[in-house]
This record gives structure tokens, C-alpha cells and sequence, in this order.
């Protein structure tokens, strides 16, 4: 069922019973904030620091509603804020869903401007008689060049009701209702000024052009996430870029869907047929793979996101990391700057490894030029980047019942460089990057009965990378850190259950950045998201939010759960105090 065409076993019919099976909170009022005592959906993120100025604030459509199949792309027209012209320190994009109390499955949404994805998440699944909100909002300051024209803009939100195949015609009832709108924060002075060739130790200038990736599949133009179902689909584009081209980024999005939608419990393809759990092979080793004409030039590795579906007693009133608004990897594809200025045609593809059926994509090319020159010549000069090999190791015993594990391990370092010949001289960028993958599953089956006692997933994936970029500036290194560990224990069966199992799931997002210039720290960031849930009687549900960097910008929120209801908020979780920290901070 698009856009998550999941296959219809007993998680789908999980979804659907939840509703009922929830027990119904005493307050009747809906809130958008974190208040205990509700089932309201809530998370520990932080909102996005501001400006200490009053913003423009654009609305790019309100009350778009979502019922039917035949409105799951809609349309909106952009217009910059004539009293409010670029450039600007902070583009910030706010949207608020909402949802009738009811039945309905979780939904993809994503929203484009000119083609470029500014969004991409999931909803959750409905509560059972109230309405529910949420509220999303994401720095798009790097997407300033998209708004500095009138630009057609589109919501994708595929959902239905009366209009479901059966026998959910008769049973999904949930309609989405959602507002969005853009903040702009003029520049001061010193900000945001093309005299800066390249970014600040913040990365306060924006990118000069952002070129999205497109798959528009006979929709009028109108830019689609792509469907990837194997490893040999891509998502690709071909452009002629501009012959000045110093610096080039791509922002990437790869949701997991269908066969594949709990990608880190899939199993090798010689056990795939005892998998009744996740009903995938391939291994649970899964990346985004970039190529420039054919050629590997980067890696994205592959969120874990738990979608609320999976399994929806568990997710009440707190969704997992990232599951309403996912982060976005982004590849340095600097090396190749001197390649793509050379005025001739080159493709930038997206493929996913062990695709097994299958991921949403999407992607956008992020390009600074050098404004006093209009060419740029230079070459690659290294790159050691192949595809990954993972190393598979089988560890069962028995017939009847088969017990052991199963471990995947990848382990790879790769460096790619070049350099570019600018108006300001000789710059040269070298990105060296370390992988860790390492997946193992633990399980208990019933050979006779086909079916799962216990099935444990542990997946660890990391990548640490330092960019080396080398110029009449001096040298300045980038230390780039992200991992994004999953466990997930499922028991069955288990009488005490409304479904028969038990789901136990915890994710530990980590990214954090580190940029040096002559051996010495000159600004660095760090963000964790901790999220623990069970629906083991009773159910309970944890979420650590800390954001942190070296300008003395802190943030701390801690929220937990017990029976569905949201209990705890810690002090830090404060949205006034949140935004008066940070307004506090850009006055110093």
C-alpha cells in the first residue's frame, strides 16, 4: 500500500487493533506541547536555535488535507518576502500535522520546493478517539538559493480512507491535516556576504546552488521520492554544472520500505526462508552508495528508523529517533570538484547495497562557486572508495529448534582527494573515512512450527571521516563522526500480549563534528538522541535529547513514558527556555 507498500501479515493487522486497545488519556483538550498525563505525540528534540531578530514568515499553504489517494500530491506556490530580501542568516521550516482520533496506518510525507526535498518523515498511527498534532521544524538555511524566486512547491502525503483496497476501505478512518510555512532571518552584517570563499568554522554562508537529484516519473514534472527496489536501481541525474564549481555536497535521504522496511533484522539468503519475522534477505548490512559516471565517489550509511507500525503499542506517545523528520547524510563530494567544472555532461546516481525491495530516495546537490572566476580546472587524485565485501559468519545448532547467531561484519577505510586551481590559488581536499559495520543475530526457532521464539538484533554502524582541505588560507580539518546503533529483542509467543509478541527496541543516534585549524579547535558540535521503548507489560518508553557546541549553545531534555502516558519532562525540555538560550547566545 503505497507509500509503504508493506506486506500485509500480522504487523499490518497489529496496527489496525491498536487504536482500540490503547487505554484513552482523561484529558479531552489536544496539545501540541509536552504534557504528562497524555497520549499527545511528543518528543526530546530540541527546536531549532534562532536569531535574537523577529523573522519573515512566508506561509507556503495551510489546511492541506489528506484523505484520499487522489490528493497524496499537492501543489503550493512560493513567493520570497519582498520586505525581507537574501541573503539571510537562518531559513527555518515550520510545519504542524494533525490527526483524527481513529484508525489509519503510518504515512511518508515529504515536501519540495523547486524540486529539492526540504522534508522527509513519517506520521504516527492515530489515537483512538482524540485528535493528534505535531509539530516539525528544520534549518534549511543551506537551501537559501531555492528561495530567492518565485518557486512551485508540492507536499506528497500518500494516504486513504474510503478509497483503500479492501478490506480497509471499511476500516481506515484517519485524515491528515497539515500547515507549513518558511522563517527567514535577514543577515547582519559579516554574514552571509559572497567575500567569504567558503564556510565559516558555523558554515554561515549558504550553498550558490542547490540542484536536486530528480525521478519525476511522468508526474508533470513534479520531483517524487525515487523507488529503488533492488541494488541495481538508481536514483540519477545528469547535469552540466557550472565551470566554477569549488566545493560540491549531496544531501541524501534512503527510507527503508516493504520487504525491507526493518532492513537491520534481515537475515542471509541461505536463512531467509526461516525469517517470518522480517521476511527479508540480504543480510542486515544495508548503505547508499554515490557514483559520479559510474565510479563510486562516497557512502551514505542507512538510518535505522522504526516506523510506528512496527510495533504501534510501543510508540505511544513517543515515536523512535528520527521517525517524524529524518537527518539527512551528507557526502563531501569535493575531490571532484575539478571533474565536474569542466563543462561537459556527468551523472550522479544513488543506488542502495543488499536492496532487497525497497528504499525511498531522495538527494540534492549542494554547489559554492567561486564568484571571481568563471572556470575552475582541476582532478581527482586519488580514490581508493570500492564496493563494501561483508564478511558472513553462521553460528546455529540444532533441528527442531535451531539456536545461535548469525554476525556480519564490514569493515572498510577508503580516501579520496583532488584539488581545483581558483581565483585565490592551488586548494586541495582529501577526505579520509573509516566504516564499521557490525550486525548480529541472536535466535531461537521452532524448525517444526516455522516460527521465531526470540529473535535478538544488535546493528552498529559507524563512519568517521577527516577532510583535509589544504589553500592559500592555510589548513583546515573537518572531523566528522556519526553512528546510529539499533537493538531489537522480539519474543514470541507471548499469551500475556494483546498481539501474541513482545518488541524491546533501542536506538543511540550520535553525530558530532569537530573543525581544527593549525592543530587547534575552532568550533565543534555534538548531538545524541537516545530512545528506549517497550511494549512488555507494562509498557514503558524513554527519549535523551543532548545538543552541544563550542560557542556554550546547550541543550538537554530527557522525557519517558509508562502505559502509554507520557510521564516525565525534564527541566531542560523547555521550548521557551530552549529558544531564549538560544536567542541569549546570538546577542553575545
Amino acid at each position: 500500500m503505497h507509500p509503504r507498500n508493506r506486506r500485509i501479515h500480522v504487523l499490518s493487522f497489529v496496527s489496525l487493533l491498536t487504536a482500540s486497545l490503547l487505554p484513552i488519556p482523561t484529558v479531552l483538550a489536544q496539545s501540541t506541547s509536552r504534557q504528562i498525563g497524555t497520549q499527545f505525540e511528543v518528543t526530546a528534540d530540541s527546536l531549532v536555535p534562532r536569531p535574537a531578530e523577529q523573522p519573515c514568515v512566508v506561509p507556503l499553504f495551510a489546511n492541506y488535507q489528506f484523505a484520499h489517494f487522489s490528493q497524496s500530491t499537492q501543489t503550493f506556490e512560493f513567493t520570497p518576502p519582498g520586505n525581507c530580501a537574501g541573503p539571510w542568516e537562518k531559513v527555518v521550516l515550520e510545519a504542524d500535522f494533525s490527526e483524527n482520533g481513529g484508525v489509519q496506518f503510518d504515512r511518508t510525507a515529504s515536501l519540495y520546493i523547486a524540486n529539492a526535498n526540504l522534508y522527509f518523515g513519517t506520521t504516527p498511527e492515530p489515537l483512538a478517539t482524540l485528535t493528534n498534532t505535531w509539530h516539525i521544524e528544520r534549518d534549511v538555511t543551506d537551501y537559501s538559493a531555492l528561495f530567492a524566486t518565485p518557486q512551485q512547491g508540492t507536499i506528497v502525503l500518500a494516504n486513504c480512507t474510503t478509497d483503500c483496497p479492501p478490506p480497509f476501505n471499511t476500516t481506515l478512518n484517519g485524515v491528515f491535516t497539515v500547515n507549513a510555512s518558511l522563517e527567514f532571518y535577514p543577515a547582519q552584517r559579516g554574514h552571509g556576504d559572497d567575500s567569504n570563499r567558503g564556510n565559516d568554522h558555523r558554515g554561515q554562508r549558504a550553498p550558490d546552488q542547490v540542484l536536486p537529484l530528480t525521478q519525476t516519473n511522468g508526474s508533470g514534472g513534479i520531483n517524487l521520492p525515487a523507488t529503488l527496489g533492488s541494488p541495481t536501481d538508481q536514483l540519477s541525474t545528469t547535469f552540466t554544472l557550472p565551470a566554477n564549481t569549488e566545493q560540491a555536497y549531496l544531501d541524501v535521504v534512503s527510507q527503508s520500505q516493504s520487504t525491507d522496511e526493518q532492513w537491520y533484522g534481515c537475515f542471509p539468503n541461505d536463512l531467509a526462508g526461516i525469517n517470518d519475522v522480517y521476511g527479508c534477505g540480504n543480510t542486515d548490512f544495508r548503505e547508499t552508495e554515490v557514483a559520479i559516471d559510474g565510479k563510486l565517489a562516497g557512502i551514505a550509511p542507512v538510518s535505522p528508523w522504526v516506523f510506528t507500525g512496527f510495533l504501534p503499542d510501543q510508540w505511544v506517545p513517543m515515536p523512535g529517533a528520527q521517525t517524524l523528520d529524518f537527518v539527512p547524510y551528507r557526502v563531501n563530494l569535493t575531490p571532484f570538484a575539478g571533474l565536474l567544472s569542466n563543462g561537459r555532461p556527468h551523472t550522479i546516481a544513488l543506488s542502495v547495497f543488499n536492496d532487497d525491495n525497497f528504499f525511498s530516495a531522495t538527494a540534492s546537490l549542494l554547489l559554492f562557486l567561486d564568484s571571481r572566476s568563471t572556470q575552475v580546472t582541476g582532478a581527482v587524485t586519488k580514490n581508493t572508495l570500492t564496493g563494501p565485501t561483508p564478511v558472513v559468519t553462521e553460528n546455529l545448532q540444532g533441528t527442531s529448534t535451531v539456536t545461535g547467531t548469525i554476525n556480519v561484519a564490514v569493515n572498510r577505510n577508503f580516501t579520496i582527494a583532488g584539488y581545483v586551481h581558483t581565483s585565490h590559488g592551488k586548494v586541495t581536499t582529501t577526505v579520509s573515512a573509516q566504516q564499521n559495520f557490525s550486525g548480529t543475530q541472536t535466535i531461537d526457532f521452532d524448525t517444526v512450527k516455522a516460527t521465531v521464539l526470540d529473535q535478538k538484533t544488535d546493528v552498529e554502524n559507524s563512519v568517521s571521516s577527516a577532510t583535509t582541505v589544504s589553500g592559500d588560507e592555510g589548513t583546515v580539518v573537518t572531523q566528522d563522526n556519526f553512528s546510529f546503533p539499533i537493538t531489537v529483542d522480539f519474543i514470541f509467543p507471548v499469551s500475556s500480549s494483546p498481539f501474541g509478541f513482545t518488541v524491546t527496541t533501542g536506538q543511540k543516534y550520535q553525530a558530532g563534528k569537530a573543525v581544527s585549524r593549525g592543530g587547534h579547535v575552532i568550533y565543534a558540535t555534538a548531538v545524541t538522541n537516545s530512545v528506549n521503548a517497550t511494549d512488555v507489560s507494562p509498557a514503558s518508553s524513554s527519549q535523551t535529547y543532548t545538543s552541544s557546541d563550542s560557542d556554550g549553545t546547550f541543550y538537554n531534555c530527557h522525557i519517558a513514558s509508562a502505559n502509554n502516558i507520557l510521564t516525565t519532562v525534564s527541566r531542560g525540555c523547555s521550548p521557551d527556555t530552549d529558544k531564549d538560550q538560544a536567542k541569549d547566545k546570538d546577542k553575545d
